[in-house]
């Protein structure tokens, strides 16, 4: 086991799993209608947020990720997992879509083909909303197989449980 941190989120990664809590910079050569913004409800927009985001999988993950995944889903086998925690602006933590109060856990019925952000046979996703310490978020889980759920769910659920945030 070992333990990321960065921003002020940190989890404890299980042996063999691999992470990285990131932020993606403005650029600031680009028009102002090219930067990355963030919409209504914090919902971020365009390829990136520049709010932290943390990718958590129990696979090597590979360079060039998108915020939910996209360049690692695709690389996924059935045994593996990608947890995706993306924060939004802190106006939204008091907004109802951010009404839950602490990290989630999942279920293995919270897991649908239908739930992931591009379809991919085989595949399952689940996604909750929270606030905790004032900060709101997305938690996004990819499962590689909606067969294998049921023995995939616990360790999301493990790796969950370690995830500390610290207040704004």
């Amino acid at each position: 086991m070992s333990d990321i941190s960065a921003y002020g989120i940190a989890a404890t990664l299980p042996r063999g799993w691999d992470g990285q809590i990131f932020k993606r910079q403005e650029d600031p050569g680009a028009p102002a209608s090219d930067q990355p913004t963030t919409a209504a409800e914090g919902q971020p927009a365009g390829d990136g947020t520049e709010q932290p985001v943390a990718h958590l999988a129990n696979f090597a993950l590979p360079a060039g990720r998108g915020d939910y995944g996209s360049g690692a889903v695709e690389r996924m086998g059935a045994a593996d997992i990608l947890v995706c925690l993306l924060e939004f602006d802190r106006e939204a933590a008091g907004t109802a879509l951010f009404s839950h109060r602490r990290v989630p856990r999942f279920g293995i019925n919270d897991f649908a083909p239908h739930t992931m952000q591009r379809a991919i046979a085989g595949m399952c996703g689940a996604q909750s909303f929270f606030a905790e310490g004032g900060r709101a978020f997305c938690v996004y889980v990819v499962l590689g197989s909606y067969r294998l759920r049921a023995p995939l769910v616990p360790p999301v659920n493990r790796l969950l449980a370690s995830v500390r945030i610290e207040p704004a």
